[in-house]
């Protein structure tokens, strides 16, 4: 459930867990500096190894293990919190979504009530926002994915990967209501930003570049130009996510999906065409 190939992928949950509870209380013992002590909490969510995030199974495991550490300590406690949000992306990525979401309004009911700044609001909205979608609520993901990108894009600046990750969501919401020509001006607006800012190898860049693609051939009046250029789009990103996550990755699985889809889509309109 990372990036890790042969008998380097393969490892005890109980083991991860006990490896990440070590470490930072170790770093919580010796008041280690703030860059060791977020270095060490990404083991609760990020293989120590390849440096990808657990996804899946895995990903849920290590979510209620980090809760049940923790829970015992105050609201106020930053681990606490942190670990409700992992919760919450565990339960989400083994497709327990409606516990997802209720885990997600608790934590941002915390939150307000603990009078936390707007980053972190919106932080807890936007995971509200994704699960609406996974759960069907798509109009209400709509309206909160739209309120969170124009926010992020005024308090950090279209550089900062938190609005370019509001973007992405932003042309999801679109394309999840297939409203497809109105996905693509975030989307085009952005996708330069993050291959300058973040790197073409980057997560949030190959969303960005798979929905457009998606936003370009499932679009009513899609060329046959159009329609190539979504292949070829999906092709390069489908190389990319391969090589950096691995062919099982959930990313790579569905950018596979979505390339099957447009070059059958490119097929059957060159058939007409000829």
């Amino acid at each position: 459930m990372c990036a890790c190939r042969g008998t380097a992928g393969f490892a005890h949950v109980s083991c991860l867990a006990e490896q990440a509870k070590i470490l930072m209380d170790e770093a919580e013992e010796n008041n280690l500096s703030d860059k060791v002590q977020s270095e060490r909490w990404n083991r609760w969510y990020k293989c120590s190894l390849c440096e990808q995030e657990y996804h899946g199974v895995v990903r849920c495991a290590l979510g209620w293990a980090c809760w049940k550490t923790y829970v015992g300590r105050p609201e106020v406690d930053v681990a606490r919190q942190v670990a409700m949000t992992l919760l919450g992306t565990g339960l989400g990525e083994a497709g327990h979504h409606e516990d997802a979401l209720t885990v997600r309004e608790a934590e941002l009911s915390m939150l307000r009530r603990l009078g936390a700044d707007e980053i972190t609001l919106l932080v807890a909205q936007n995971n509200i926002a994704c699960t609406y979608s996974l759960v069907g609520r798509l109009e209400e993901a709509l309206h909160m994915r739209r309120d969170i990108y124009f926010k992020r894009l005024k308090l950090l600046g279209e550089e900062d990967s938190l609005t370019l990750n509001a973007a992405n969501n932003y042309g999801l919401a679109f394309l999840n209501l297939q409203r497809f020509e109105e996905a693509k001006p975030p989307l085009r607006k952005m996708l330069p930003v993050a291959r300058r800012v973040l790197g073409e190898n980057d997560e949030i860049t190959l969303r960005m570049r798979w929905y457009s693609a998606a936003a370009l051939y499932h679009a009513d009046g899609a060329t046959l130009g159009d329609l190539r250029e979504a292949v070829t789009t999906l092709e390069e990103t489908e190389r990319i996510a391969r090589r950096v996550f691995g062919g099982a990755h959930p990313l790579t699985v569905d950018i596979e999906r979505q390339l099957r889809d447009a070059r059958a889509a490119l097929r059957a309109r060159e058939a007409t065409s000829k």
